[in-house]
């Protein structure tokens, strides 16, 4: 079988890796405008706060669906036909947007991110194993934090652009709905919705344009070797179920994508929350992104040679349940700040948690990473979870008569706990469970 050999040839990867940095900053430019959907979403559907981040559920559920079946396809037409064909599906969801905004009709945008997310599973379940068997296995870590980089620039211009495309007026709009007939609050909000045609329209004609000139695209072939040893024994090993580190990655990327998109999509809904009018809350999601991009650059100085993978991982989980506690502790804009802080205690998980987890299954591997891409499904459970508890909060806290608007403020803070649990998973897999390669007691390494 014909297996690729990096042998250092930077120039001869260079261009390939500058086509896959442009495929993770487009599929992160899609990702990351949630955030400013969600605000846009609530108001135009006039749904409760747990309502509107099925946004994020409907995104990131597809992961659960499409991961082991975009291995499978992956495995019949090939990488880079894989990118080609994700990047079209991907086109196919936003031109969804167009009769999900002439009906306003909430279940139909969902349709359409949710097509959206197909082609990102597509997208990423090629992408990420590509980039990393494209060079020298040691420096595979260096290269996917460039790949982050690429993906959380994308996000921050698209959180920019889409929040001035689709948050913009959306105070004033507010204001009138609470004293307008029902015909004119259906007037307004038709209006409101129409602001996603031309947007949308246009990243459709760039997404199947590129999809088809990806096929073109100067990618060599590289395929991964079959038959890798593991370390300690598990060529011995008969199914992945035997790997209690593989479990313990899964649940430990599982809440990491869960909280960074927590940190990503709610902010500019909890800067809303807190007063700050939709044309300044609008550049919050930009703050966590920017804090991500500038970790990302510090991993890819220090790791590996100045910090191990492991003690990057216990930084940041320890940086998280730090700045969760802060945000719990403080109000306002400072608040807000270290919502945004949580980019730095995200940025180097992902990173991380990937090798730590993979060390060692051999045969395994593609199964493994089919399931980590699985474990992104955490980005559609636990925000909607956050959604939740801010509105049982703010009701509870309605029924002792507190104002609506000061009691949305408190809500959407103290929810801000469901981060904790979170990091301390994160914690105890960079600490002990990437440790754990038998479920026998006592076993590890």
């Amino acid at each position: 079988m014909s297996t690729t050999k990096p042998k250092a040839k930077p120039n001869k990867n260079l261009v390939p890796i500058i086509i896959i940095a442009g495929l993770f900053f487009i599929f992160g430019f899609v990702t990351w405008i949630n955030g400013a959907l969600i605000p846009f979403m609530k108001t135009i559907n006039e749904l409760t706060d747990a309502q509107s981040y099925f946004v994020a559920t409907a995104s990131y559920i597809s992961f659960v669906v499409m991961a082991l079946p975009a291995s499978y396809i992956l495995n019949k037409i090939g990488y880079k036909k894989g990118m080609s064909l994700g990047l079209i599906i991907m086109a196919v969801g936003a031109l969804v947007f167009i009769p999900a905004a002439e009906a306003r009709t909430y279940w139909v945008f969902l349709t359409g991110i949710f097509i959206q997310g197909i082609g990102m599973t597509l997208l990423q379940t090629a992408a990420n194993p590509y980039i990393t068997i494209l060079g020298p296995i040691e420096s595979g870590a260096k290269r996917i934090a460039i790949m982050g980089i690429a993906n959380k620039t994308a996000g921050a211009l698209g959180s920019l652009i889409f929040g001035a495309l689709l948050l913009s007026g959306i105070d004033e709009v507010k204001e009138k709905l609470s004293n307008v007939s029902v015909e004119e609050k259906s007037v307004l909000l038709d209006g409101m919705a129409d602001s996603v045609f031309v947007p949308y329209l246009v990243m459709a004609l760039v997404l199947f344009v590129l999809g088809l000139l990806i096929r073109k695209a100067p990618l060599p072939h590289v395929e991964a070797a079959e038959t890798i040893e593991a370390k300690d024994g598990g060529t011995t090993k008969t199914n992945i179920f035997q790997f209690p580190n593989l479990w313990l990655g899964v649940l430990a990327l599982f809440v990491y994508v869960g909280a960074e998109v927590i940190a990503g999509d709610t902010i500019i809904a909890y800067g809303i929350s807190l007063g700050f009018s939709a044309a300044d809350a609008k550049f919050f999601t930009t703050f966590t992104l920017l804090a991500m991009v500038v970790t990302y650059a510090l991993g890819v100085i220090l790791i590996p040679k100045y910090l191990k993978q492991s003690t990057a991982l216990k930084m940041s989980a320890l940086l998280g349940i730090v700045f969760s506690v802060c945000i719990l502790l403080t109000s306002g804009f400072t608040s807000i700040l270290f919502v945004a802080c949580l980019g730095i205690s995200n940025a180097l998980v992902w990173p991380a948690v990937w090798p730590l987890t993979l060390e060692g299954l051999g045969k395994f591997t593609k199964t493994a990473s089919a399931l980590l891409i699985m474990a992104i499904s955490g980005g559609a459970i636990i925000p909607p979870l956050y959604g939740r508890l801010v509105d049982a909060n703010k009701h509870e806290l309605m029924a002792k008569g507190v104002g609506e608007v000061e009691a949305l403020a408190s809500a959407a803070n103290s929810s801000y706990w469901i981060l904790i649990p979170c990091y301390a998973i994160i914690l105890f897999f960079a600490v002990w469970g990437h440790t754990y390669k038998s479920w026998s007691i006592g076993k590890r390494h």
